[in-house]
C-alpha cells in the first residue's frame, strides 16, 4: 500500500484547508493509481500543516521569506 505523507506550510491552505486536502489527496490518489493500477483505497495519503515561521529554507524562515 503507498503512504504518501504530504507536509505543507499552513498559511499556503488556509483559506479552504479540507477543499484543498481533498483535491490534493484525489490528485495525488490518481497519479498513484494510473501508475500501479492501485485502488484508491489501497493508496493512503497524510497531511502535516506547518506553520511558516517552522519552515526553513536555508536560515530563514518561510514567513520571513514571505514578509520580504
Amino acid at each position: 500500500m503507498p503512504f504518501v505523507n504530504i507536509r505543507i506550510v499552513k498559511e499556503v491552505i488556509a483559506s479552504d484547508p479540507e477543499g484543498k486536502k481533498a483535491a490534493i489527496a484525489a490528485k495525488v490518489t490518481e497519479a498513484i493509481r494510473e501508475a500501479t493500477g492501485l485502488t484508491d483505497s489501497d493508496v493512503w495519503v497524510v497531511f502535516e500543516e506547518v506553520l511558516a515561521r517552522d519552515w526553513y529554507l536555508g536560515p530563514k524562515n518561510v514567513e520571513t521569506l514571505r514578509a520580504g
